[in-house]
């Protein structure tokens, strides 16, 4: 409808695209069907705008051509072959999400084969299967790609995984993308999910745009970019690998200790008073137990924490007794060989990861929702599950630089999410993250006071739990403040400009983590 102006007698023309210009792929005998009578509706639908707008449209009826939708598994297809001496201009479409937890025994043969059997590929969403099937028949064409996918694709360890093969075997550049939005159709029942939309092709297009949504199920702005790399950000083509040593010279940060005892050596605080109003000695067995949960919502649970004690000292309590042998039992049917190993230690977490002096936590699960992912320090009295991130031997600097917007907006782009949440990476957000280069003493100063207002504000509200104070609709006015003030300080040890937006934040933090990997090669 771009050619406002055209004389009715002529609009049939502009309907250029006949439907056996279309050619799909679809496993399911009854869906290929579907979509051959779909796209006959398309027509008709689209014909009918002809017609609103010239007044005049070829005619639907009767149907004289239709699209060549093939009942096939679209992956064990020869793309390059099985249609030929026809060239496409565009390949589509809205492949299947299914996470690698989901996945069918064929279906992850299916990936494997495309991936030349790399065991990384057993990590990735099926719908990459599509990109690397479209990247091969696009080689040395001028044929453009662009696909419907989940967001886990361009995010921690699938982006790499999937990139980097895209990048450097197949050589292909990212032309648009809609970063994450919520997506739904009208089916009953359809739940929305969260997507991208990727186009990309083999040859360079000088012409870039990225879609970006404030609001997750809002509208997109369009921003005309140079380049866009597979955070979907305008930034080099920079590929983020799980490292277990951080690129900055910054403590190394670890899991939280696994118990794997079924639940067994845990317990509520009333399951807690209960037995030390029973046997009042045992009240020395318990420390404080945290997960990323408890950490965020300031729930008390408790775990038994025997490795310092002599078992005559708790061997004749019933309770405890009945538990060791739960956790005996519990660890003897594990698949996991180091679990079936522990079972002759019942009374010992399976794996532990205590500190020996006091730490920041980080939960590894938290809401996308927060401007913040919480943060604090705990004293190794707090005994922390598999389920948090520590870091040992920090100080005030370490914490405002974690709990600051520049590392937040790092976070959102390169780690992985539990369906929209954040779950954080040490491997591959930590380890890669761009601190500051040279801060001058001064600026690590104002670092240090700002962290230490928030956790001063923070502390004005012993009530609350971290969740209460870190709800958008809720967060006390004083801590935004000190916040802000933090985030101030942060971005001085960064550069002295100020960064406009968020999309600057990221394009610097690339360039200073290119910039760091060249170092750390020579």
């Amino acid at each position: 409808l771009q050619h406002k102006g055209k004389t009715a007698a002529n609009a049939a023309t502009l309907s250029s695209v006949p439907l056996h210009n279309f050619y799909g792929y679809e496993i399911d005998p009854t869906s290929s069907m579907i979509a051959e009578v779909a796209m006959w509706l398309t027509e008709h639908q689209l014909n009918m705008r002809l017609e609103s707008e010239f007044g005049q449209a070829p005619p639907t009826i009767p149907l004289k051509e239709a699209a060549h939708i093939k009942n096939c598994n679209a992956l064990q297809t020869n793309w390059q072959t099985d249609i030929e001496n026809t060239y496409f201009d565009y390949i589509l479409g809205n492949p299947p999400f299914v996470g690698t937890a989901y996945q069918t025994s064929t279906q992850k043969k299916n990936l494997y084969e495309l991936f030349h059997e790399n065991k990384s590929a057993g990590m990735l969403d099926f719908v990459t299967a599509w990109f690397i099937k479209a990247a091969i028949y696009i080689q040395n064409r001028n044929t453009k790609a662009a696909f419907v996918c989940t967001n886990s694709i361009v995010q921690g360890e699938q982006n790499g995984i999937l990139w980097g093969e895209l990048f450097h075997k197949f050589k292909i550049k990212i032309n648009f993308a809609h970063q994450t939005f919520k997506w739904s159709n009208e089916a009953k029942g359809n739940a929305a999910v969260h997507v991208a939309i990727i186009g990309f092709s083999y040859v360079e297009v000088k012409k870039k745009i990225i879609y970006s949504y404030e609001q997750i199920n809002g509208e997109p702005t369009e921003n005309a970019v140079i380049k866009i790399n597979s955070y979907l950000v305008e930034a080099s083509e920079v590929i983020l690998k799980s490292i277990n040593t951080p690129i900055c010279k910054v403590p190394k940060m670890q899991s939280g200790s696994a118990s794997r005892d079924g639940g067994f050596l845990i317990f509520s605080e009333e399951e807690k008073n209960e037995l030390v109003k029973l046997y009042p000695e045992s009240v020395v067995f318990f420390k404080r137990f945290i997960s990323g949960d408890d950490f965020i919502n300031s729930k008390t649970r408790w775990c038994l924490w025997l490795k310092e004690y002599s078992p005559d000292k708790f061997r004749h309590i019933k309770e405890i007794a009945k538990r060791l042998n739960e956790v005996k039992n519990f660890r003897e049917k594990s698949t996991r060989i180091g679990t079936r190993k522990m079972a002759d230690l019942p009374y010992l977490f399976a794996e532990e990861r205590q500190p020996k002096n006091d730490f920041l936590l980080i939960p590894k699960v938290s809401s996308e929702n927060r401007k913040y992912i919480p943060i604090a320090y705990l004293t190794n009295d707090f005994i922390v599950t598999d389920k948090t991130f520590i870091i040992p031997n920090t100080d005030l600097f370490h914490f405002g630089i974690l709990t600051s917007i520049m590392h937040m907006a790092w976070v959102k782009y390169t780690c992985g999410r539990l369906e929209s949440r954040f779950s954080y990476s040490n491997t591959i957000v930590y380890n890669n993250y761009p601190w500051p280069e040279s801060p001058s003493p001064a600026q690590v100063a104002a670092i240090e006071a700002a962290a230490q207002k928030v956790l001063d504000v923070r502390a004005q509200y012993p009530n609350a739990s971290l969740a209460d104070l870190y709800d958008p609709l809720t967060m006390p006015q004083p801590l935004q403040k000190a916040h802000t003030e933090l985030d101030k300080a942060v971005d001085t040890a960064y550069r002295p400009q100020a960064f406009a937006t968020e999309a600057k934040r990221l394009e610097y933090l690339f360039e200073l983590y290119e910039k760091k990997i060249e170092e750390l090669k020579n």
